[in-house]
């Protein structure tokens, strides 16, 4: 029998009003906006709904943001029956994979993220760090590129999201040098992303410690389904293994592609991207075009991922 999984985003494609159809057309919805407004003594609703660009792309109301709406979801999806045989999440949406899983309660995360993105912002000061994709190369390439570039500097690869799509991170001088050197070594594109901060690299190090105190005072359960991890690319299913696992994946690389790699091999052969945006489908796409994706971020698209789960049901030979 097939299996499926349910992933979860850590950046979204399109801020401003992400969340706003589920809240409006599912009460389970509202009250997980209503929850994180509470925890956080904040209205995270108002800067998803109605906040700017600019007011979303900043770390801690991003982190929270799309946390929220991915929660959201994916209870909406709980009520309607569906649920996976495992999780993962991309950097931030490891804890949005967590709180499906009912590792993690849900006001405990929110919190958690918004610190998150507040240390990340404050552990290197502006301008001095930055992140680029370079697409077209092949991994090993690109971390070779890395080395060349570094000249004593911090620069890696961050995020390993796809054959041929590497996320590098650093400092901003290395980050540049190492643009130019795949531009020279026949990337297809190489360009420098606007983000506040060198994600996934040693510079986060002041992160990292912050981060681990919370981690530390916050209760972590058992996993209702395996999370397969960002830095080992391999299944947990305790509450001792998530925590130490998101303390690891502040400096650490996303691994991607392996992580959907394995999960292929585990069986999973339909994936769900639960929260805003299809970065992650899109991923999908070019790591195994033969797997099945769907995506729910609203109520066109749960409808849309309901259907093909029902053709995907009858479809599915008797044992």
């Amino acid at each position: 029998m097939s299996k499926m999984a349910f992933l979860f985003p850590g950046q979204a494609s399109q801020y401003p009003g992400m969340g706003r159809d589920l809240c409006q057309k599912f009460s389970l919805a509202k009250a997980v906006f209503d929850e994180a407004d509470a925890a956080l003594g904040v209205a995270i609703s108002r800067v998803c709904f109605e906040g700017s660009e600019e007011e979303l792309k900043l770390t801690e109301n991003t982190q929270p943001a799309i946390l929220t709406v991915s929660v959201a979801a994916q209870r909406v999806l709980a009520e309607k029956g569906v649920t996976p045989d495992y999780v993962a999440g991309h950097s931030l949406g490891e804890y949005s994979a967590l709180v499906a899983a009912g590792s993690l309660k849900f006001a405990d995360a929110v919190r958690l993220v918004r610190n998150r993105g507040k240390y990340m912002q404050e552990a290197v000061p502006a301008g001095e760090g930055a992140m680029a994709a370079i697409l077209g190369l092949a991994p090993a390439l690109v971390t070779e590129i890395c080395r060349r570039a570094a000249n004593g500097d911090v620069l890696a690869p961050a995020n390993l999201n796809a054959p041929e799509q590497t996320v590098i991170s650093g400092t901003a001088a290395a980050v540049k040098r190492a643009v130019e050197l795949a531009s020279q070594s026949g990337a297809k594109r190489a360009v420098l992303l606007p983000v506040s901060a060198p994600f996934h690299s040693e510079l986060m190090k002041p992160a990292e410690a912050r981060l681990e105190k919370d981690l530390a005072k916050t209760k972590f359960g058992e996993l209702k389904y395996a999370l397969v991890t960002n830095v080992d690319a391999e299944p947990i299913s305790t509450g001792e293994e998530a925590r130490e696992a998101l303390v690891r994946q502040v400096c650490q690389p996303v691994r991607w592609e392996e992580s959907v790699r394995e999960m292929i091999g585990l069986g999973v052969s339909l994936f769900i991207e639960v929260g805003p945006g299809r970065v992650l489908s899109g991923l999908l796409r070019q790591i195994d075009r033969s797997v099945r994706v769907a995506n729910v971020e609203d109520e066109e698209s749960l409808n849309g991922a309901l259907e093909k789960l029902s053709r995907e049901s009858a479809e599915e030979p008797e044992a």
